[in-house]
C-alpha cells in the first residue's frame, strides 16, 4: 500500500491540500479505495455501531433570493412552481414524522425573503413547544449572525450550510457576483460560535471541479471541524445554464465519504437523496462507505415534485408507515440497523459538539 495513503489513514487527514490531490489519485486504484473504506467503516462502527440515524426532512418553501447557476430553484427560473407551507402545515408534517417515531426534523428552504426572522423564529418555537424532545435542524442559507443567534435561543440544534467549494474561482463559477465564498464560510463559521451543531458539505462533480477543488474541501472540513457534512454528486437541471454538464460520479462520491469519514470521525454524515438519485442502490453504498445518516422526505406529496434542485430528484418519503418499513429493510440487508435516536454525535477529546 502506497505511503501517503496508510499515512492518510493513520493520521486521520493530517495532510497537505498537494497530499489531498494525489491521495484521491491513488484512489483510483481499487486496493487503495477498499483500504480507505475499511477504515471508514472501522471508524464509523467504533463511534456509531451499526446506527443509521433517521431524520425527517420538510422542505417548506422553494421560493430563493440567490442565483446559484446549478440550482432549480434559483431566482432566475420562471418555470419553477412556487410555494412555501403554512406553519400548520409545517407542524401536520412533524406530527406525521413524530407518530413515526422520528426524533430529528430538517426544515430545509430556499432563502425565502418573505420568512423574516420574527416569522422564523416563531416557526422555530412553534416547531420546539410542540416537540420538546426532538432535535430541530434548520437548513435556510446565509443569515445574520443576529438571526443565527436568535434562532439558537430559540430551540434551534443545527444548522446545515454546504459551502459547495472551498476554491474562490470555483465558487465564482457556480454562484452569481452578488454571493462570495468569504461571506459564506463566515456564517460557517458563526454558526459554530453560537454553539449550533454545524454541517458543512459540497457537490462532487460540479461544473470546473478538479482534484484540486475537492483537496480545498478537504482541507476547509478539517479547519471547520463540522459535527455534520453533508455531500452529494451533482446533478444537472434543465432549467439552469448547468442543464447539459454531465451529472457527478457516485464512485468518487463514496470514496471520498470514506475519507471524510476518516478525516473527521465522529462526523454525522448522511447518505444524501442525490447518491439514491443517480444510483438505486446509492445510500446503501454510502452507509457502506461510512455515511450513518439518512433523511426520508416528510414533506407534502404535492410539492416534492416542485421542490426540484435537480432533474429527477428521488421523492419516496416515509409519509406511511410502509415506506419507513422499506427503508428499514433496505438497511437490514446491508447490515445495519435504523434508529429514531436524535443522535447528536459523539465527542472526541478535545472537540465540543
Amino acid at each position: 500500500m502506497a505511503d501517503l495513503v496508510e499515512r492518510f489513514v493513520k493520521d486521520h487527514g493530517l495532510i497537505c491540500r498537494e497530499e489531498y490531490q494525489e491521495l484521491l489519485k491513488r484512489m483510483e486504484e481499487p486496493a487503495a479505495a477498499r483500504y480507505v473504506q475499511d477504515e471508514a467503516v472501522r471508524l464509523r462502527k467504533k463511534y456509531y455501531g451499526e446506527r443509521v440515524y433517521i431524520r425527517g426532512l420538510v422542505e417548506f418553501t422553494n421560493y430563493c433570493r440567490n442565483g446559484c447557476f446549478y440550482c432549480g430553484i434559483n431566482r432566475e427560473n420562471r418555470r419553477a412552481v412556487r410555494y412555501r407551507l403554512s406553519t400548520e402545515e409545517i407542524l401536520e408534517c412533524c406530527e406525521r414524522g413524530w407518530k413515526l417515531g422520528f426524533r430529528t426534523f430538517v426544515l430545509q428552504g430556499g432563502e425565502d425573503p418573505w420568512f423574516t426572522d420574527e416569522r422564523l423564529l416563531g416557526l422555530v418555537r412553534s416547531v420546539k413547544e410542540a416537540y420538546p424532545d426532538c432535535a430541530l435542524t434548520l437548513s435556510v442559507g446565509e443569515r445574520s449572525f443576529e438571526s443565527y443567534r436568535g434562532l439558537r435561543k430559540a430551540g434551534a440544534d443545527r444548522y446545515l450550510l454546504r459551502h459547495e467549494t472551498a476554491e474562490e474561482a470555483h465558487y465564482g463559477r457556480l454562484h452569481p457576483a452578488d454571493m462570495s465564498l468569504a461571506a459564506r464560510k463566515q456564517c460557517l463559521y458563526q454558526l459554530k460560535r453560537l454553539g449550533f451543531q454545524t454541517g458543512a458539505g459540497f457537490m462532487v462533480g460540479s461544473p470546473g471541479q478538479t482534484y484540486r477543488e475537492l483537496a480545498s474541501d478537504l482541507v476547509f472540513l478539517k479547519e471547520l471541524q463540522p459535527e455534520m457534512v453533508g455531500i452529494g454528486p451533482f446533478i444537472p437541471h434543465c432549467d439552469t445554464s448547468f442543464a447539459k454538464e454531465p451529472a457527478g460520479s457516485v464512485e468518487l462520491t463514496v470514496k471520498l465519504l470514506s475519507v471524510i469519514r476518516i478525516l473527521l470521525p465522529a462526523a454525522l454524515l448522511p447518505a444524501t437523496t442525490a447518491l439514491g438519485t443517480l444510483a438505486l442502490d446509492g445510500r446503501e453504498r454510502g452507509i457502506l462507505a461510512g455515511a450513518n445518516v439518512v433523511m426520508p422526505n416528510l414533506s407534502p406529496g404535492k410539492n416534492r415534485k416542485q421542490y426540484s434542485l435537480y432533474d429527477n430528484k428521488l421523492c419516496e418519503g416515509a409519509e406511511a408507515a410502509e415506506g419507513l418499513l422499506e427503508l428499514g429493510r433496505r438497511m437490514e440487508a446491508i447490515g445495519y440497523g435504523l434508529s429514531m435516536e436524535r443522535g447528536d454525535g459523539v465527542q472526541l477529546p478535545g472537540r465540543e459538539l
